[in-house]
């Protein structure tokens, strides 16, 4: 056998089992896409039937339509005189017909017959013209649209069973690679040891609290009570049970390849995040006798099914791009002008505030496209630890900007504040976190400011944007396809459906037209890691299945930080807090502390929904302006994510860059390797101290930076 031979049978065979491990999600994910772009379709022919033939909602159903009861009438007047016949028959033998009088008028009855002649007619005319204009065309039309409407509601009414198996499916997937959250990677055997046994506990408290559960719900079922649903159950029991059985199979066969020994206590900080919420929800639960509590919640959050399963489409849309030469093409346009890497991250800033506001929350745009923009900034010549930060800040930047879901959600929630008035704050606060960044990033330590000159600059920058008229050509095609198609623009709703799309053209045109290798070939890393995958079909799957773990890993987060907000709104600690706080400084100083603490330890979604319930009536009723409080609320919930010690958004970030390998990161000074956590906090630590606090010392700041 050949080397060729055999090179081309191990590409077959990592082929074959990428197809595999990568399959259910694809389909899971394509599901998900179909439901939304279905929804949208399905309107679209209604809209275009309703258009082209009159009565297209009565022809569409036209075999179930029965043909009219009433017989027509011919003879008026012998109907006319049948009636009156009839009644006067009736009279004579009515004993009372004398004293409520027995006059028949001929013309009252006349008028009813014809009246009624007249509406039978009708409906034998349009019955007749409906069966006229039910031609072969419209059969056709119909039974397309009637056979998508079947679809969309087979898909969107078991939404909730998409997201049990992809959060299922994915957490498996982040189990069996070990890429679960924590706040430090495992180094050694007693880490994995100790973050295994800790996923086995909590994987069996899961499993535990859907048996409960399932128990209960079946004995009200039994009992008489309509639920559901059910079937859930038994979803969550196998998926949690499957989850468990992983991590025994783990315990018994560690990871050779770590060095021996270790820390305990260091291990600690290896467990999964995820572990910590369970464990630490379960037993609060518990001590209430509320043991089935973590079950029920995660049934709450399945309520939400459509928010959840669109994280995984943003995350897919996100690898996709990573497999792409776009994001390479677009920091071309700037690399002319030779930005120094510090004005460089102030232009990423900006430019990546427009993607985090359609990807609706700063984690999971730092999932989707934070490998590509940490990759680009190191190609640019920007240190580790600031293209670490910048990474980690990025995501943080669009969170107000329109048409972020996050705040559609808060104005849905409450009258008091609208989305425009939101979004134009939003816009003001973003110049302001930019402003704030630069500040920083060119005081904190030297380095030059100069840039190219622009005779070269400018050439550069014109001759960089021609090849990226294609990419662009590709995402307004299926803008303005989805336009007419649908009626429908790019919007937050939309985004979901479009840009998956959007990308599987880029992804097409590349591979299949332009026959372009993988951008990773150009990693001196990875050049050696085996075959780079050059077709379409197996980008697609390296895509899919890079998306599983991440989105297993975000999810199994998300869906226990629901836990933790619903035991944080049963525990009674916010009904602790007197309605009357005092000085409005103590108000906002104290708001803003346990916002911070909840955008630690919660999603940005749930968090909205425990904030609007517990802590914005006390806001309001401290004379905190409601869109003061929303505008300070979504940047301490980013404040959260970028504080150590959880840190989320920094997680993510090492979650898909990798561990810090400079020598300043392992070996500096303090300040060296802790950059990555100390600018951001610097920065966004600034902006919600001048957001909090500075519209109530000077009310001109609050009509520039809140007012509309």
């Amino acid at each position: 056998m050949t080397t060729d031979t055999l090179t081309r049978s191990s590409s077959s065979g990592s082929v074959a089992i990428r197809l595999l491990a990568s399959l259910p999600m694809l389909v899971i994910l394509v599901l998900t896409l179909l439901a939304s772009v279905g929804e949208s379709l399905h309107s679209r022919m209604l809209e275009f039937g309703g258009e082209t033939w009159p009565d297209y909602f009565n022809l569409r159903v036209i075999d179930h339509v029965e043909a009219p009861p009433c017989e027509p009438i011919d003879d008026i007047n012998g109907a006319v005189d049948r009636a009156v016949a009839e009644k006067q028959a009736t009279l004579r033998d009515d004993p009372f017909a004398d004293v409520f009088g027995g006059n028949i008028d001929r013309s009252e009855v006349r008028s009813s017959i014809e009246a009624s002649a007249a509406a039978c007619q009708a409906r034998w005319d349009k019955w007749q013209r409906l069966k006229a204009m039910d031609g072969p065309t419209v059969k056709a039309y119909a039974m397309v649209e009637t056979g998508l409407s079947e679809a969309v509601v087979l898909i969107t009414g078991n939404r909730r069973v998409l997201l049990g198996l992809m959060l299922l499916f994915c957490a498996a997937a982040a189990t069996l690679h070990r890429q679960h959250i924590a706040l430090r990677p495992v180094e050694s055997r007693m880490d994995d040891q100790v973050a295994t046994v800790a996923q086995l506990v909590a994987n069996l408290l899961l499993t535990a609290s859907a048996w409960i559960y399932r128990s209960q719900e079946l004995a009200q079922a039994a009992a008489g009570m309509p639920l559901a649903h059910l079937f859930m159950h038994d979803v969550w029991v196998i998926g949690f049970a499957t989850l468990t059985l992983m991590s025994v199979w783990q315990l018994f066969r560690p990871r050779m390849d770590l060095p021996a020994g270790g820390s305990f206590v260091r291990s600690l900080l290896s467990v999964p995040l995820y572990t910590y919420m369970c464990v630490s929800a379960a037993a609060q639960f518990a001590w209430h006798g509320f043991y089935h509590g973590i079950a029920v919640y995660l049934n709450m959050m399945a309520e939400l099914s459509a928010l959840f399963l669109t994280l995984g489409l943003y995350v897919w849309v996100g690898m996709l791009l990573a497999r792409t030469h776009l994001p390479r093409k677009v920091f071309d346009v700037i690399r002319p002008w030779q930005l120094p890497p510090k004005l460089l991250g102030v232009v990423v800033l900006l430019l990546t505030a427009l993607p985090t506001a359609y990807s609706g929350a700063s984690g999971i745009f730092i999932l989707a496209a934070g490998v590509t923009l940490y990759r680009e900034l190191r190609r640019a010549g920007t240190s580790e630890q600031l293209a670490l930060a910048t990474t980690a800040i990025s995501g943080s930047m669009g969170t107000m900007l329109r048409p972020c879901l996050l705040v559609v959600i808060v104005a849905t929630l409450n009258n008091s504040v609208t989305t425009d008035e939101l979004f134009s704050a939003g816009a003001r606060v973003l110049l302001l976190t930019a402003t704030v960044y630069t500040v920083y990033v060119l005081f904190l330590g030297g380095g030059s400011l100069k840039i190219a000159p622009l005779s070269r600059a400018i050439p550069g920058t014109i001759r960089a944007l021609v090849p990226l008229l294609p990419y662009v050509a590709i995402f307004a095609g299926v803008v303005l396809f989805w336009n007419l198609l649908l009626n429908r623009g790019l919007d937050e709703f939309s985004a979901p459906a479009i840009l998956p799309v959007v990308m599987l053209f880029i992804l097409a045109w590349e591979r299949v037209v332009r026959k372009v290798s993988d951008p990773d070939v150009d990693e001196p890393a990875e050049r050696t890691a085996g075959p780079v995958p050059v077709g379409f079909r197996q980008a697609l799957l390296r895509a899919t299945g890079d998306s599983t773990a991440l989105i297993g890993a975000l999810l199994m987060l998300m869906a226990l930080s629901v836990s933790m907000g619903g035991l944080i709104e049963r525990s009674g600690l916010m009904e602790l807090l007197p309605e009357q706080l005092g000085s409005v400084w103590m108000t906002l100083a104290l708001l803003m502390g346990m916002l911070v603490f909840i955008g630690m330890i919660m999603d940005p979604y749930g968090a909205v929904l425990l904030v609007n319930t517990t802590i914005a009536p006390i806001a309001i009723n401290n004379g905190v302006d409601p869109l003061h409080f929303w505008v300070m609320t979504v940047l301490a919930f980013e404040m959260g994510y970028l504080t150590p010690p959880v840190a989320l958004n920094h997680l993510l970030t090492r979650q898909v860059v990798g561990v810090p390998t400079d020598y300043e990161s392992l070996y500096g000074t303090f300040w060296q390797r802790n950059f990555r956590y100390i600018l951001p906090v610097l920065v966004m630590g600034t902006t919600l101290l001048i957001v909090t606090f500075a519209p109530v010392i000077w009310p001109t700041v609050f009509d520039l930076l809140l007012g509309a």
